[in-house]
């Protein structure tokens, strides 16, 4: 077993620990469990990743028999200017606030009240670069008192927490990649992957898709890139789309409704080093008020936009407000109207497209998850949104993605590449015949790409290249001569095979079929005569 599986495994196992506690006071699949879960795993990993920073700034602390007893005897101005050479993605905490050290103080009276004031000191001190914002600019800290979710024996469930957090160290896997923490993430928001009511498609995107719209958008290099989701999530794809690019060379800006999803995001950005961005990360309602802005007071534009946004969901209470004389040039298309029966229906996704059009700059890219019925939907604010594309020419392609490739939606669902510098051909694949379905469980079942067919639908995609009944190169006036589908299989060349034959061979197979119709002609008739007589002997009777 390689290090890096050992410590896969090991960080699996804390979770699973800190699982177990909660189960053993109560809080199994509680709705409180995922605060608890992700707070406390989150208060470990940046523990240690403090730990790690000091000594690589310190190699004296490193070299310590007690390192933690070399940092406390540190003179306040030696201990500040450690502070200030961490690097913006570790968050400053105090000796006292040390794992360690609660770990040792954990048979004191009222320990639930040194756990809880312990995290919210971290909150507090670290307020500044690691809170999410809301649209109103009110802050939401890293860390919440954790305690208040027990009813009883408080101070013996923290102490159990505690006593998991201190069975094995961090420091050695940082650094580790982005697949080592895309898998933990997963890992460890698998069980609170859904929303009440069922309403949200998942916190994380699959792989696949991920992958497949991060690398069909980002070819050659880039520095500086503004990136964006306007329905975020946990930030699966703005994960990979960073990644794509370099952490060190992009900044994240996201916006989601769910204040459980932008602390999801916080908590991967965290993971992945981009802690840098989390001031951008805006719990709100991005339709109806869009957070980011320009110097002017104008809506922002952005490089790269990527969003699996919400396909269907009732926006009524708010529909009527977004259809102002501001919002024209936004939802140029229209905007959904509310339906006599199952308001849930509205399309809110086609609000999220006319959004990101409208947000990217002048050299922007976006992929956007859209329902397949989209790229070929012939009449509304679909074709409109359709024919605006390829009237601007901002398409770069679409991929149609296999059916069930969302374990948790029975919705088909292509991927809309846009790209405002792409003048010339636009390339269409046919991927619904890929991937091998697995089942998940007695309900659903997903589609799963191999690594293979991934790389062929990017490697096709990105090489703009014409495959027999998977992919086609088509002009904007082709695609305008198909009533702007964007629908590969409209393109694909009915083939006709052609075989020689002589004239008596054909004269011979022209009479053979004469003689099978004939003969078809003869048994109709007799089972016509038949079906009479059966008529008339029912009618008798």
């Amino acid at each position: 077993m390689t290090e890096t599986i050992l410590f896969e495994s090991k960080t699996k196992a804390l979770i699973d620990n800190l699982k177990s506690v909660c189960a053993n006071y109560g809080l199994g699949n509680d709705g409180n469990e995922f605060k608890i879960i992700t707070q406390t795993f989150l208060y470990k990993f940046l523990n240690d990743k403090f730990i790690y920073e000091v000594k690589q700034l310190d190699p004296k602390l490193a070299d310590a028999d007690d390192w933690e007893e070399a940092l406390r005897n540190y003179d306040e101005d030696e201990y500040e200017l450690l502070m200030v050479q961490l690097s913006e993605n570790t968050a400053r905490i105090s000796p006292d606030h040390f794992i360690s050290s609660l770990f040792a103080r954990q048979n004191e009276a009222n320990f639930a009240d040194l756990f809880d004031n312990t995290l919210l000191d971290i909150a507090r001190e670290n307020s500044d670069i690691f809170s999410v914002l809301t649209e109103g600019g009110q802050k939401i800290v890293l860390f919440e008192a954790i305690s208040k979710y027990v009813t009883d024996r408080r101070d013996d469930f923290c102490k159990a927490i505690i006593n998991k957090l201190v069975g094995f160290s961090f420091e050695r896997i940082f650094n580790e990649k982005f697949d080592f923490f895309a898998t933990i993430f997963e890992y460890l928001i698998k069980d609170y992957n859904t929303n009440s009511g069922g309403k949200y498609a998942e916190y994380f995107t699959p792989h696949a898709v991920s992958k497949i719209m991060a690398r069909c958008l980002v070819q050659g290099e880039v520095i500086n890139a503004t990136c964006y989701d306007p329905s975020a999530g946990s930030g699966t794809l703005l994960m990979n789309l960073a990644h794509q690019i370099g952490e060190d060379k992009c900044t994240i800006y996201s916006q989601d409704i769910s204040q459980k999803s932008s602390n999801l995001l916080r908590l991967n950005l965290i993971l992945n080093n981009l802690v840098h961005s989390i001031p951008h990360i805006i719990k709100g309602n991005t339709i109806f008020e869009p957070y980011h802005k320009d110097d002017r007071g104008q809506l922002k534009k952005f490089d790269y936009i990527v969003s699996n946004p919400p396909f269907k969901l009732d926006f009524s209470d708010y529909r009527d407000d977004l259809d102002t004389k501001a919002n024209h040039e936004r939802f140029f298309a229209g905007i959904p109207k509310v339906p006599a029966k199952k308001k849930e229906s509205m399309a809110i996704y086609l609000l999220f497209l006319q959004h990101i059009m409208f947000s990217l700059s002048d050299k922007g890219k976006a992929a956007i998850v859209v329902p397949t019925g989209f790229i070929t939907a012939q009449s509304g604010i679909d074709k409109k949104i359709r024919q605006k594309l390829v009237e601007k020419k901002w398409l770069a392609g679409v991929v149609s993605m296999p059916s069930n490739i969302f374990a948790t939606t029975g919705t088909n669902v292509s991927i809309l590449f846009l790209d405002k510098e792409n003048k010339e051909e636009v390339v269409l694949v046919d991927a619904s015949n890929l991937g091998t379905k697995i089942k998940v469980d007695d309900k659903n079942q997903k589609t799963v790409l191999s690594a293979e067919e991934e790389d062929q639908i990017i490697n096709t995609f990105n090489n703009k290249e014409a495959i027999d009944d998977f992919s086609v190169v088509v002009s904007y006036d082709e695609i305008i001569e198909k009533s702007y589908s964007l629908s590969a299989g409209q393109y694909f060349e009915v083939k006709i095979e052609y075989i020689d034959i002589t004239h008596k061979e054909f004269s011979d197979k022209m009479k053979s079929y004469e003689s099978s119709l004939n003969g078809l002609f003869e048994d109709s008739k007799v089972l016509e005569s038949q079906i009479q007589e059966n008529l008339k002997l029912l009618n008798y009777e």
